[in-house]
């Protein structure tokens, strides 16, 4: 490699997309590549503090505040370990990246397209994906999977909001085809790695 490959994963909560993640960083890892990966938020000392922050169910946040910490703890991430990772040529793997505020603050909470996409890009300094993995399942499927486990703050938006969020990221997908693979993540963790592991060998060459 030439320069530091960026991959990565997004899709509503429950998605399945954790797993996948950390599924693609083992066996990245075990084909040799030189990875390193990332959480949002989070993956960095002052992110995770915003995290609990972000996700404590006892915090009373507006929306615009849950936009700037949101975008303060992916400005430390990107600046303090995705930047000088990608100079030293690694693969960084990230599970959630900007795309999530666009879908989660622009169209699941309403907040305006425009101003979310400029402060992403200035929050940044302009890094986007190489790649993209959009594990893509409908709401009632992901609220079955998290039926018994304990929401986080942002867990407990309704039906309506993930709907909403889902929606944007399949506008978000259809702008940027050529960026972001959507993967149908109804199926089981087997069949739906067997997607991303094709997706990912394509684009890295790995046969």
């Amino acid at each position: 490699m030439n320069k530091g490959i960026f991959i990565t994963f997004e899709g509503i909560d429950a998605s399945g997309k954790t797993t996948q993640f950390k599924r693609l960083v083992n066996y990245l890892k075990k084909k040799g590549f030189d990875v390193v990966s990332f959480r949002e938020p989070g993956g960095e000392e002052v992110s995770e503090k915003i995290r609990k922050i972000l996700l404590d169910n006892k915090s009373s946040l507006t929306l615009e505040t849950e936009l700037f910490l949101y975008l303060a703890s992916r400005t430390q991430l990107v600046f303090h370990k995705i930047i000088p990772a990608l100079k030293d040529k690694k693969i960084v793997v990230c599970d959630r990246f900007s795309d999530s505020t666009l879908a989660y603050q622009a169209y699941g909470r309403g907040l305006n397209l425009k101003l979310i996409r400029m402060l992403n890009n200035f929050s940044t300094k302009n890094l986007r994906p190489d790649l993209t993995i959009l594990i893509d399942v409908p709401v009632k499927v992901s609220l079955k999977r998290a039926k018994n486990k304990k929401k986080d703050r942002l867990e407990r938006s309704g039906t309506l909001f993930y709907q909403r969020v889902r929606g944007g990221y399949l506008k978000i997908a259809r702008k940027e085809k050529k960026r972001i693979k959507v993967v149908d993540g109804k199926g089981g963790i087997e069949v739906t790695w067997r997607k991303v592991k094709s997706i990912v060998d394509e684009f890295l060459k790995i046969e």
